[in-house]
């Protein structure tokens, strides 16, 4: 039973939401959401019983101690809600759990029962998920729907992908045929450097999301952090003559790829997107293709935080059902070595729903 006492009456709400496990490569999605909350001081008025949808064995609950008493955190989905001043003030309903283990279609419809109880207008869901894509490279963030006339609206990708999918795109088909508009987010995290955290990641969905919802998040730490994340891949791929040829590979045929978007007005949109973040001109226009800025990569001597060393080059992917990076299942990846969302053969413009 959904109970919504206390909340106030919000304005113009937008829900965003990630999920821990297949579908956050490098705890990125998560992590933005996390971003919001803090950087807003998000208050929680809602959480989903644990006893329905997870497992206890995969996702263990924790211990902790609170003024000498023994308390326990049962892994779970919680929501919280910030308000974003400005010109036009908005609410966000921020949604941030764990990928769910069993009855994902209840679980779905008590989100929506949530969104419609508030009155949301726009459900954004984040992901992101392993591609062959060099970290050198501002991270390609694709925008996707499976409304028409939302994708010719808001100028984004209407999905075409056919193949396994995680709670991201049954929640966002639940919201399709629910009638509430929804759009994914997918951020591509190199797989060659996938373990968590990837700040470069989480400032590319929260620069995508920024544009979309036209509204300014406050950034903090993000870009120096992503920096620094810079700084120490660099440093890794640099010791070993494999790996830095392999991410050659990757930089030339990115480049290719791109050689048609070194356009004016490619170049206009990520100028405007430079100004706007800036406060120096109003905000409107959307994101380019890649979802970064770019202006943070490469040139900062003072990396710290090194990530673990990525594997060489033909290294196999995670097995299916196996789970990379935290222990809470947290795999970011798909089955079969090929990121949900993303081609083979790194074609990073075929996201998945």
């Amino acid at each position: 039973m959904i109970e919504l006492e206390g909340v106030p009456e919000l304005i113009d709400p937008v829900m965003v939401a990630a999920f821990e496990g297949w579908n956050d490569a490098g705890d990125a999605a998560s992590t933005a959401v996390a971003h919001l909350e803090r950087e807003w001081k998000g208050e929680v008025f809602a959480a989903l019983d644990a006893e329905d949808y997870y497992d206890f064995q995969v996702n263990r609950p924790t211990v902790f101690m609170d003024g000498g008493v023994r308390k326990i955190t049962w892994p779970t989905t919680r929501l919280s809600v910030v308000r974003v001043g400005g010109e036009k003030p908005r609410d966000l309903v921020l949604v941030r759990g764990i990928e769910p283990s069993m009855r994902w279609r209840s679980f779905c419809n008590e989100l929506l029962g949530f969104a419609h109880e508030l009155g949301v207008e726009l459900v954004v869901i984040l992901g992101a998920l392993l591609g062959d894509t060099p970290h050198t490279r501002p991270v390609p963030v694709s925008g996707v729907t499976s409304d028409p006339d939302l994708a010719q609206r808001m100028d984004l990708e209407e999905t075409k992908y056919e193949g396994p999918t995680g709670i991201v795109g049954v929640l966002q088909e639940a919201c399709t045929h629910a009638g509430v508009p929804a759009v994914s987010l997918w951020a591509a995290v190199p797989h060659y450097v996938s373990q968590p955290p990837n700040p470069k990641a989480t400032l590319a969905l929260l620069n995508r999301l920024e544009d979309l919802l036209d509204l300014r998040i406050p950034q903090g730490e993000l870009p120096e952090d992503a920096r620094a994340w810079q700084v120490g891949v660099d440093q890794l791929a640099a010791e070993d003559s494999e790996v830095a040829e392999y991410v050659q590979t990757l930089e030339e045929a990115r480049d290719t790829a791109e050689l048609p978007e070194a356009s004016g007005e490619a170049i206009a949109r990520e100028f405007e997107r430079y100004l706007r973040r800036r406060d120096v001109s109003p905000p409107g226009g959307h994101a380019t293709a890649d979802g970064g800025d770019g202006s943070y990569l490469r040139d900062n001597p003072g990396g710290r935080n090194r990530p673990p060393k990525p594997p060489r080059p033909g290294a196999s992917g995670p097995a299916e059902g196996s789970t990379e990076g935290p222990a809470e299942g947290s795999s970011g990846g798909s089955p079969g070595g090929s990121p949900e969302g993303f081609s083979e053969g790194g074609d990073e413009d075929t996201p998945d729903d």
